[in-house]
């Protein structure tokens, strides 16, 4: 269930630098941190130019209760959490992920690796607002150092789950948009074999070549020079690298859906056991999931409820194949227990190279699926989501996470975004025209609020 919070969404806080997300904001978002977590506390950040001072105003937080700090420098979130996970006892990641140049934001790590989930945030805001911080004298300061190396266990990691020079004979391109992975997904794509090249490759937070969101019309030159070269696919980040999304050989943008289709159809041949997913995730992922006879597990939209409710089934001797959402965000068990780019990148690699197909044709192979989706800004979301479910009490209704309508092999989702004051609508079926018209069905209680 998502509780209520003041400032923190769906993941982290986020908002425009120097407006919403200011020095003073993540003084205190230490100060609180640090206030609750006492230890040593990993620190990194994205490639934006309002992270340095934003780094130091949190760190100094942090500080300013007695913990110990390491700066990781600029890293990947995943590779900041698997720091955490194996070396510290808490986190906190300078990044607005996908958001334009002019955001900024703060995600929590917790110990395990994970971020940190509702309640605890929900006591870190109460801190925060209540300014309620456990300051320590002069002489009780934490100490800071920076450790950029750190980031290479990450990637020993990620190369160690798969066998050694698997990507051999594979040439990828690789897009970071001038993100956190601009050393990272390079060089693990060069350590399994593969040969890389890169486009945007050039850390910087003014994002020039593209933003940071990896959409289909910002991929356009990465779509051209994986054609132009002949390469086996294309690979883009967001701006903190915990997502992925791909570009088949003949420079077509891969539906993130489909990509999570295909690597559910490897993992689930292999590991059988319950995908973690949310009520946004298409239909086609859990039709692969079945075939090969694992269940499907729904949850609230956002990457930190699939990772906690995965860790829930695994406490209980559930058996997780692997979880993710519909955007290019992976969770695979075996390596840690968050969205990860660079691993998702390792593992298209992997797939290709057990298939006698290209990229395109096992894409195309997928049981087809319309998926309709829209945001749209209105005043009063929860008085949509209301009239919504009183029009159709008398349909099968999800309350997972806004409300969704189950009709048949078709479905609607209506919820307030976690991340931006609008409203989304996703709509599914196998059949475009019952697609189309459910949706406009759905717009039109949209418009009467």
């Amino acid at each position: 269930m998502k509780l209520q919070k003041r400032l923190f969404g769906t993941n982290g806080v986020r908002g425009i630098v120097g407006a919403d997300m200011t020095p003073d904001l993540a003084l205190s978002i230490g100060l609180a941190l640090g206030s609750m977590r006492k230890g040593r506390i990993a620190v990194g950040r994205d490639t934006r130019t309002s992270g340095p001072a934003l780094a130091g105003a949190l760190k100094a937080g942090l500080l300013a209760t007695g913990c110990d700090v390491t700066d990781c420098g600029i890293l990947p979130t995943p590779a900041l959490q698997f720091l955490v996970r194996n070396h510290f006892e808490a986190g906190a990641v300078i990044t607005a992920s996908h958001n334009p140049p002019e955001y900024n934001g703060v995600k929590v790590i917790e110990p395990d690796g994970t971020e940190m989930g509702d309640e605890q945030t929900v006591l870190l805001e109460n801190r925060l607002f209540g300014h309620r911080f456990d300051l320590v004298p002069w002489n009780g300061a934490g100490s800071e150092q920076t450790a950029p190396d750190l980031v290479s266990g990450y990637i020993d990691a990620v190369v160690g789950q798969f066998p050694a020079g698997i990507g051999e004979g594979k040439t990828v391109v690789v897009d970071p948009g001038c993100g956190a992975a601009c050393f990272t997904t390079p060089e693990i794509l060069t350590r399994l074999g593969c040969r890389v090249l890169t486009i945007n490759g050039q850390m910087d937070g003014r994002f020039p070549g593209r933003l940071p969101e990896p959409s289909p019309d910002g991929l356009s030159p990465l779509c051209d020079l994986v054609a132009a070269t002949g390469a086996d696919f294309g690979v883009a980040h967001d701006g903190d690298a915990d997502r992925a999304v791909f570009i088949d050989e003949n420079g077509r943008y891969i539906n993130e859906n489909q990509e999570f289709a295909l690597i559910a159809d490897r993992i689930c041949r292999e590991t059988k056991g319950t995908v973690v997913t949310p009520v946004s995730t298409s239909l086609l992922v859990e039709t692969v999931a079945r075939r090969h006879g694992c269940d499907v597990r729904y949850t609230p939209v956002g990457s930190i409820y699939v990772a906690r409710t995965m860790l829930a089934l695994r406490e209980a001797g559930t058996p997780v194949a692997f979880g993710g959402e519909g955007n290019g965000g992976i969770i695979y068990p075996s390596h840690q227990y968050c969205r990860d780019g660079g691993m998702t990148a390792a593992m298209m690699a992997a797939i290709l190279a057990g298939s006698r197909h290209p990229l395109s044709v096992l894409v195309d192979q997928l049981p087809e699926f319309t998926l309709i989706a829209g945001k749209f800004t209105v005043d009063d979301p929860g008085s949509l989501i209301t009239a919504i479910e009183k029009t159709y009490a008398h349909e099968s209704i999800d309350r997972t996470d806004g409300i969704r309508i189950n009709r048949n092999d078709s479905w609607a989702l209506v919820r307030p975004s976690g991340t931006e004051p609008l409203v989304r609508v996703i709509v599914e079926s196998p059949d475009a025209g019952t697609a189309r018209l459910f949706y406009e069905e759905i717009l039109e209680q949209v418009r009467c609020v």
